[in-house]
């Protein structure tokens, strides 16, 4: 099965200098045969591995070719002999997969690894001839990609695989680069396969290998390992949506007469742009086919508008939704915040006259090649002399690290920091040495990558946390303070105390409440609202080894430990009603100097509440009219304070004692039963100055214990 066959974007959107250069597409029967025939002289490259050379040098013209001549010697001679299934030299394999990855600009160390990723697994080449043939860069490549291929554990080969290859990948991307060229180039070739090991390779295709495509923001992988997968495991889907596209292609194309309108709108605006038409690949045609229904010819494909700087991309999006009816509703804008996968672009669509709707992407060209090559597009990030690739115009002011940024290399012994390394490979690699066995490892990986969206917060201590979108604060507990978050009993979300079920928004501050009982533990409910595979696995690992349920009982109506007799009044809030007895609500407690309102209730009373209280809004939703109410000129006054705290002996006294240092009167006391290793007091006090609440509720908090204090 080519790739022809299946992709119609891999015709018509191969890179533009490289079809005006009339470079075909790699022809594996040839390579065979040159192959075979041995080496070249030593003054040139191989006629087999031409095809990479000028591919590299598109993007790296000052590339030494060199190591890649004496990469491919070694890999030829090794694989000699050796023969695929579909009939050609084993020897086209390692080509086909570099010639793949030197298309997406990948470096010169990350091509030598790929020309000899299968030597030292399937030959008598050693880790140690690579290593000392061309150093330990592509030996510890090398090694990576050897760690995750062919690995048999029968019924849990596949995680047990994807395992070995997450933690291969955490210490080195370009080892997930090139495992994703090798199955692309084995699905095009997976027609020779039985159509049930077509299938199986298919699915775990998709469930996996096309989501790490996407979290590494390889698209141009991605999009054609979905068709080969929908060609596959959707015959009838496939059938169908070929014939769309063939239908299409008899019509006349609204796209390039789109194109044309807006490369003059944009040249009469002064804008350097280079506009072409995007046809879309099969997989997603279909997905628009399933969203719209019935067709028109501007479904197709998109407009791509490359230009050279992050500024000009905004000056576009001005001249299109001037001169074109703009479809608000698709607007995206990825430049200012950028996908977790490195993607950035601006979205929107127009409307035509002539009723068609084309949808455009705009971009940099340094944004172009990230979001067609991803990390692949970064190049070597280990190095410290490595330079951005030649085609990055202008680096968007929000973009990654680039390889002429990083620090120096690691030293190869210890565990090396991957700038180009995204956060949720490091949950992947934290999680995963916990999955207690291969088919929970599988089932939350599959989990993991489903999600499409990050979120990043702000831990107390000025920290960062990356999560999955929908995370709560659970899933931040475990991910800050891994198997002690077990004793997690509440967090304060931007400064205000809430649930550790409350999900989590991107730029939220989170400090998390840890108890100080080392046997407190998880309940049963929060994996109800752990996203997270490392809150998951944690929360379900200790459930297990505590069948008894020794953790925190659940949260059930807390009677009060005791009560100290409570007397009403006013304070000194006077209602404009003569003779009328006025109450301060328990409610929302004012004091001076809160802006108030009353309203008269049962028995003539006039009830006083801070305006903004949830009661203010249901009388006036019923029609009560309030009751004007002012502050008399003393300043003495009653409120009613909530302390939270962890519970602990003379907690209680403590609490008192601080009051008391503050001349507070206490005119009532409510102590509840602790709860999750909480305790709550509810205070009713009398102040001899409104003035000295904030300093009274600083004292309080300052009691060792206690977490919160705040207004009933």
């Amino acid at each position: 099965m080519s790739a022809e066959a299946t992709n119609p974007e891999a015709r018509s959107e191969a890179r533009p200098e490289l079809r005006r250069r009339g470079r075909t597409r790699l022809d594996l029967r040839r390579l065979g045969r040159a192959a075979l025939l041995g080496p070249a002289s030593r003054d040139r490259l191989p006629d087999a591995i031409g095809h990479v050379a000028e591919a590299h040098r598109a993007h790296h013209p000052d590339a030494d070719l060199s190591v890649l001549r004496r990469a491919y010697l070694l890999a030829e001679t090794s694989h000699r002999g050796q023969m695929r299934k579909s009939g050609e030299p084993y020897i086209t394999h390692p080509l086909a997969v570099t010639l793949i990855l030197a298309e997406l600009g990948a470096e010169t160390t990350t091509l030598t690894a790929s020309l000899l990723h299968d030597t030292v697994e399937d030959t008598d080449v050693t880790l140690d001839q690579v290593r000392e043939e061309f150093g330990e860069e592509v030996c510890f490549i090398v090694d990576g990609v050897t760690k995750v291929e062919k690995i048999d554990y029968g019924a849990a080969a596949e995680p047990e695989t994807f395992r070995k290859m997450l933690v291969a990948t955490g210490n080195d991307v370009r080892v997930m680069s090139i495992k994703l060229a090798d199955r692309l180039h084995n699905m095009r070739t997976l027609g020779v396969m039985r159509p049930e090991k077509q299938a199986r390779i298919a699915k775990v295709t998709r469930d996996v290998l096309i989501p790490l495509a996407e979290r590494l923001g390889v698209q141009a992988l991605k999009t054609e390992l979905e068709d080969l997968v929908f060609a596959i495991l959707h015959p009838e889907e496939y059938e169908y949506t070929r014939s769309l596209i063939a239908a299409h292609a008899g019509d006349r194309d609204p796209l390039p007469a789109i194109a044309d309108s807006v490369r003059v709108v944009l040249r009469e605006a002064g804008i350097a742009a280079e506009v072409v038409v995007r046809p879309r690949h099969f997989v997603s045609v279909h997905r628009i086919a399933l969203k719209r229904g019935e067709l028109r010819g501007s479904d197709f494909g998109r407009l791509l508008v490359l230009v050279g700087e992050n500024a000009d991309c905004y000056a576009v999006l001005g001249e299109l939704h001037t001169c074109f009816t703009p479809v608000v509703s698709e607007f995206k804008d990825f430049i200012a915040t950028p996908k977790f996968n490195l993607y950035q672009s601006l979205h929107t669509a127009f409307a035509t006259p002539e009723g068609y709707v084309a949808e455009v992407i705009v971009r940099t060209r340094q944004m172009h090649r990230v979001a067609e090559a991803g990390v692949v597009a970064l190049g070597n990030p280990y190095t410290a002399t490595a330079a951005p690739a030649p085609h990055a115009a202008t680096a968007p002011t929000t973009a990654p690290q680039l390889p002429g940024e990083a620090t120096e290399a690691a030293d190869p012994d210890e565990e090396r920091v991957d700038p180009t390394r995204p956060g949720w490979l490091s949950r992947l690699l934290d999680w995963q040495q916990s999955a207690p066995d291969p088919d929970t490892f599988w089932d939350v990986l599959r989990s993991e990558l489903a999600q499409d969206r990050e979120i990043t917060v702000f831990r107390a201590d000025g920290g960062t946390l990356g999560l999955p979108a929908g995370a709560s604060c659970i899933d931040a507990a475990y991910a800050q303070h891994g198997e002690a978050a077990h004793g997690c009993i509440g967090a304060r979300v931007n400064g205000r105390l809430t649930s550790l079920s409350s999900r989590l928004s991107d730029g939220d501050t989170v400090q998390l409440l840890l108890a100080h009982d080392a046997g407190s533990g998880p309940a049963a409910d929060w994996l109800d609202h752990a996203k997270t595979p490392a809150a998951r696995i944690a929360v379900s690992s200790w459930l297990e080894s505590h069948p008894d349920g020794a953790g925190p009982a659940a949260a059930a109506p807390r009677a009060p430990l005791s009560v100290i007799g409570a007397r009403g009044g006013g304070g000194n809030a006077v209602a404009d009603l003569p003779d009328a007895t006025v109450r301060l609500a328990g409610c929302c407690t004012p004091v001076p100097p809160d802006v108030v309102a009353g309203f008269v209730v049962r028995g003539g009373a006039v009830t006083v509440h801070r305006v903004h209280c949830a009661t203010v809004a249901q009388m006036r939703a019923v029609g009560r009219t309030p009751v004007a109410v002012h502050w008399r000129a003393t300043a003495d006054c009653r409120v009613t304070l909530v302390a939270e705290s962890f519970g602990r002996p003379h907690l209680l006294a403590d609490l008192t004692e601080a009051i008391a240092r503050e001349g507070v009167e206490v005119v009532s006391a409510t102590v509840e039963p602790p709860v999750e290793q909480r305790v709550r007091h509810t205070y009713t006090l009398q102040l001899p100055d409104a003035t000295g609440l904030q300093a009274l509720m600083r004292a309080m908090r300052d009691v060792p214990g206690v977490y919160d204090v705040s207004r009933a």
